[in-house]
């Protein structure tokens, strides 16, 4: 994982580099947690993340001074244009988060504050992806003892989520998936047999082919980049998967709507 200490000359500096980054905005941008950030150096740490999934990973890890750049109402992130307080936050952070694929990044690296450091994040739900980046962050953060009583949280959240999903097998035998790229941990969640991937393009017709050829049971839909319908005319179920948390940055809904949604597909078959 990258970590970069940048500087910027100026907060202006900063608004005309994220500024260019997108074309239209959204709504206001969200924050979570205490406001009694510390000072750098002292207490626990403010930060700044691109996206509620960062954020949920930041407050998982013990961070409670957060300030997410891009709402949850904006599905395309792109599509954001930052206010010039946000951009204010990413001066002003101790650490800023953000991940590779996004489309600003390297903005977001070239608008770090002077004593900002830049955490690259693996944004991937996997349970066990999930734990090692909350640790990783905890150290960051010397939040070891908040982070360690969120992943036990976590892990009987988790295993409870799983047994019921288990539970609820059509026939009592584990089904068959395809699954977007961003949503095989939901798969994995469920127990499925992944038989096929697609994504993020859109599905080629001999993709179609292959894929349907599998008889996958359902398909696992990455909500935030949905092609439409993947395998018409397959009889396979397409199930809509949430990879991002909500305002509260809470990362454990995501886990148990996403069972709930496998669930009701798995009752109806």
């Amino acid at each position: 994982m990258a970590r970069n200490r940048l500087r910027i000359p100026s907060l202006v500096a900063l608004s005309a580099a994220l500024a260019l980054v997108t074309g239209c905005g959204g709504d206001s941008d969200t924050s979570a947690g205490s406001d009694s950030g510390k000072a750098k150096g002292k207490g626990k740490p403010s930060v700044v993340v691109t996206t509620t999934w960062e954020g949920a990973f930041a407050k998982a890890a013990g961070a409670e001074d957060i300030k997410v750049i891009v709402p949850k109402s904006v599905h395309h992130a792109p599509d954001y244009d930052p206010k010039p307080s946000v951009l204010a936050a990413v001066a002003e952070a101790d650490f800023v988060l953000y991940a590779p694929f996004e489309p600003y990044a390297e903005k977001i690296k070239e608008a770090a504050g002077s004593e900002a450091e830049l955490v690259e994040v693996n944004l991937d739900n996997d349970a066990d992806k999930v734990k090692a980046e909350v640790d990783k962050l905890a150290k960051l953060f010397g939040t070891d003892k908040a982070a360690a009583t969120w992943k036990a949280a976590f892990d009987t959240e988790y295993a409870q989520l799983a047994k019921d999903l288990k539970a609820a097998w059509p026939g009592g035998k584990s089904p068959n998936v395809v699954s977007q790229v961003f949503t095989g941990w939901s798969a994995e969640l469920a127990g499925a047999t992944t038989v096929g991937t697609y994504g993020p393009e859109a599905v080629t017709p001999a993709q179609l082919a292959e894929l349907s050829e599998k008889k996958p049971a359902f398909v696992l839909d990455n909500a935030h980049m949905s092609t439409g319908t993947v395998l018409p005319d397959s009889g396979a179920k397409q199930v809509k998967i949430v990879n991002y948390p909500g305002d509260d940055l809470d990362l454990l809904p995501v886990y148990s709507n996403a069972a709930a949604e496998l669930k009701k597909a798995m009752g109806a078959s």
